[in-house]
């Protein structure tokens, strides 16, 4: 007789304790970032967005840019949309005005943050490659950052904002890659209601009854 035959019956081997805690504050710290709206809407008189809404579509866009390029690693794009603007749940977000005059301790915030991750030093490493800007994939990931942006702008320029045309002119000017420059100018020549608008008349059209 085999020594399990004389465990009770549902009996499973003790689980190791293990110390989750940074990871869950983690998770709850990236909750701030759904809360955290991005400021430089105040000056453009329209449109609002989380952090969080924002970094979801830097990474699509990304991704995306990585897959077209043809040489950068689509993972590790992503990772760096993913972290790029993480340290704002903690300094919240500074648009262009504020940061004439107000100094961000960004790389202390990532440093405290990294501190409590068993991933802590690859965190460091994703925000400097991003910050360094000297990588394909960081390029990239800073395009998708502006791309983010233009898309705004362009649709808020759609529905009305003149202002919102003097903006996307800085924006095209800090692309940093071929790909990125040309999807800014399909942008640019597309209506952000194309998608479901344009071509789409039989929906509208339809008899009911």
């Amino acid at each position: 007789m085999t020594m399990d035959a004389h465990k009770p019956p549902g009996h499973s081997p003790p689980r190791m304790e293990t110390n989750h805690r940074g990871i869950v504050n983690f998770f709850f710290e990236l909750g701030m970032l759904k809360k955290t709206p991005r400021s430089g809407y105040q000056f453009l008189g329209s449109g609002k967005e989380s952090v969080a809404d924002h970094s979801y579509r830097v990474t699509m866009i990304g991704y995306s840019l990585a897959r077209l390029s043809g040489q950068a690693d689509p993972f590790r794009v992503v990772c760096l949309c993913l972290f790029h603007d993480v340290a704002e749940a903690r300094t919240g977000d500074l648009n262009y005005v504020n940061k004439q005059y107000v100094k961000t301790y960004e790389a202390e915030a990532v440093e405290d943050l990294a501190s409590t991750l068993p991933f802590g030093e690859d965190l460091k490493a994703m925000v400097g490659e991003y910050r360094a800007g000297e990588t394909l994939e960081a390029r990239l990931a800073h395009d998708a950052d502006q791309l983010d942006l233009i898309l705004e702008l362009k649709e808020q320029s759609d529905l009305g904002n003149t202002y919102a045309v003097k903006w996307i002119h800085h924006a095209l000017r800090r692309l940093k890659t071929e790909i990125g420059k040309e999807i800014a100018a399909e942008i640019l020549e597309t209506d952000f209601t194309d998608w479901w608008f344009e071509g789409h008349d039989h929906w509208w059209q339809r008899q009911e009854g």
